[in-house]
């Protein structure tokens, strides 16, 4: 009897030291459930951050584009007075040469 009891004594406590290993798995596996929980939620964030990069790089983008349509419209803006100087030269140019057949007819009048 009192080797039955202490065979019941050792199983008891063989018992608890497996009862102790199972709650340090139990830790362990939530320690892991954290662990990959905040794995998850960098993972979110560094999606935002991507996502707000994103955002950044397409404005960036816009205002590029922006700029280079104000260019275009700055350098067609100074196409036109450029063609509008030579029409206004040309008109002169033709005043001149009115002038000097004007000139020459007067003078073959006079003559």
């Amino acid at each position: 009897m009192v080797i039955y009891g202490i065979f019941k004594v050792i199983d008891s406590i063989i018992n608890a030291i497996e009862g102790i290993i199972n709650g340090i798995n139990g830790i362990i596996n939530a320690i892991k459930g954290i662990i990959n929980a905040m794995n998850g939620i960098i993972d979110s964030i560094n999606g935002i951050f991507n996502a707000i990069y994103g955002t950044v790089k397409a404005i960036d983008g816009i205002v590029k584009a922006t700029n280079e349509i104000k260019n275009g419209i700055n350098g067609l803006t100074n196409a036109i007075y450029g063609i509008v100087n030579v029409i206004y030269s040309l008109k002169n140019s033709i005043n001149g040469i009115v002038n000097v057949i004007f000139g020459l007819n007067i003078f073959s009048k006079n003559m």
